[in-house]
C-alpha cells in the first residue's frame, strides 16, 4: 500500500494529513500503525507541543474503517476471523485510548465524511482537544447499518452526549451536520471551508503551544453560521429525548409509531432498515458504557467485535452495502419481535479470560 499518512512538522506542530482520498481515507491497518507510531513519538518530544490530524481531501476526514477487508478477512475462516482482523482492532483500540489520554493538544480538523473510525480518531481526544466542523462535515457512527455497533469508543463519549441524543445517533446510525455535532458537543469550533485557507496559514504561523487558543479565537466570529441553537436536534430535542430514553429498542419502536409527527414517523422508517439484534445490543452497549471509563469501554468493544464476527451479521451487511449494493440485508434474525435478551447477552460474554484480553493493559490513570 502506498503512504496513505504524510507526517510533517510546521514549527512546534505535529501535522498528520490522511491521505487515502479514493478509499475516503477509510482506515487501514497500516495507517492504524502510523498513526500509533507517530503519536508515541511526539508524546514525550519536547520539540512537539500540539497536534493537529486532517484529510488532504475537501470530500471526507476519514469514513471509518476499511469495511472491505473486514469483510474479506471475516469470510477466511469458518468463525468469522484472522489474525489481521483481530489485530486491526486491538491496536485500533489501542490508538484511541492513546488519543484520549494524550497529554499535549490533539486537534481534528473534521472537514468532510466523519464516521465510524473517522470519529474514533477525533472524538478520542483529552479535554485539552480541539474539534472543528466545516459546512461540509457529514457526521455518524453508523455501524448498525452494516450488522456492528458504534465502536472506536463510541460507547464512552456517546452516552456522555446531552440527554438521549447518544442513544439515538447509536441506534439510527443516522447522519448530522456541524450545528447537530455543536449542540451535541461532538465539535468544539466551526469554520466555512472558505475560510480554510487562511486557518491553514494560521496553523502554520503560531506556536503549538498556543495554537488551539488561536483557532478558537479564529472561528468564533463563524459560530453564527451554524448556530447550535438553530440545529435540528434543537428543533427535535424533546422527541429524541422522550422516543429514545426507553429502556429497549422495541419500546422506542413502539414509541415512534405511536407518533404522528413526521420527525418520528422518518426515525421509524430508519430503524426498520437496521439490523434488529445490533440495534438492541448498541442499546446495551451504551447502557453500559455510560458507567465505565475509556479503558473498560474499549475492551468492552473489544470482545463485543469478536462476537460480532462469529455471528456473521457484519458480513452480510457489508456484503448488502459494499460488495453486492443491493441494500437488501437478510438480517439474523430479521424482525426484532425475534431478538431475545440471550441472543444480546450472548454478545457481552468474553471470549477470553480477563488475564489474556487483548487490551488487558489498558490503564485510565
Amino acid at each position: 500500500m502506498p503512504n496513505t499518512i504524510r507526517v510533517e512538522t510546521h514549527g512546534q506542530t505535529g501535522l498528520l494529513t490522511l491521505d487515502r482520498p479514493k478509499a475516503l481515507n477509510s482506515l487501514s491497518l497500516v495507517m492504524i500503525r502510523t498513526l500509533t507510531r507517530t503519536l508515541l513519538a511526539w508524546r514525550n518530544d519536547p520539540a512537539i507541543a500540539a497536534v493537529l490530524i486532517r484529510s488532504s481531501s475537501e470530500k471526507a476526514f476519514c469514513a471509518g474503517g476499511d469495511i472491505r477487508f473486514f469483510y474479506d478477512a471475516g469470510r477466511a475462516t469458518p468463525a468469522g476471523g484472522s489474525a489481521l482482523l483481530e489485530d486491526f482492532f486491538t491496536e485500533e483500540y489501542a490508538l484511541n485510548h492513546l488519543i484520549h489520554h494524550y497529554p499535549k493538544p490533539y486537534i481534528a480538523l473534521m472537514d468532510g465524511v466523519v464516521m465510524g473510525g473517522g470519529m474514533g480518531i477525533a472524538q478520542s481526544g483529552p479535554e485539552t482537544c480541539l474539534r472543528i466542523v466545516t459546512e461540509r462535515t457529514k457526521m455518524a457512527m453508523p455501524e448498525v447499518n452494516i450488522g456492528l455497533f458504534p465502536d472506536v469508543g463510541g460507547s464512552y463519549f456517546l452516552p456522555r452526549v446531552p440527554g438521549q441524543l447518544g442513544n439515538y445517533l447509536g441506534v439510527t446510525g443516522e447522519t448530522i451536520g456541524a450545528a447537530d455535532a455543536l449542540y451535541a458537543s461532538l465539535a468544539d469550533v466551526y469554520v466555512p471551508s472558505a475560510q480554510l485557507p487562511a486557518l491553514d496559514a494560521l496553523i502554520a504561523a503560531t506556536p503549538g503551544q498556543v495554537l488551539a487558543d488561536a483557532i478558537r479565537a479564529f472561528t468564533a466570529p463563524f459560530l453564527t453560521d451554524a448556530d447550535p441553537a438553530q440545529s435540528n436536534f434543537a428543533q427535535q430535542r424533546a422527541l429524541i429525548d422522550r422516543h429514545f430514553g426507553h429502556a429497549t429498542v422495541a419500546e422506542i419502536v413502539a414509541s415512534l409509531a405511536s407518533d404522528d409527527h413526521p420527525f418520528a414517523q422518518k426515525t421509524l422508517a430508519v430503524l426498520n432498515k437496521r439490523s434488529p439484534l445490533m440495534m438492541c445490543v448498541t442499546l446495551e452497549l451504551l447502557k453500559r458504557g455510560g458507567t465505565l471509563g475509556v479503558a473498560d469501554c474499549l475492551r468492552l468493544e473489544r470482545s463485543l467485535v469478536r462476537r460480532c464476527f462469529e455471528h456473521r451479521e457484519i458480513l452480510e451487511g457489508v456484503r448488502a452495502l459494499v460488495i453486492d449494493k443491493d441494500n437488501a440485508p437478510r438480517w439474523d434474525p430479521a424482525h426484532l419481535k425475534d431478538v431475545s435478551p440471550h441472543m444480546v447477552n450472548a454478545f457481552f460474554e468474553p471470549p477470553w479470560p480477563e488475564h489474556a484480553h487483548p487490551l488487558r493493559d489498558l490503564l485510565d490513570t
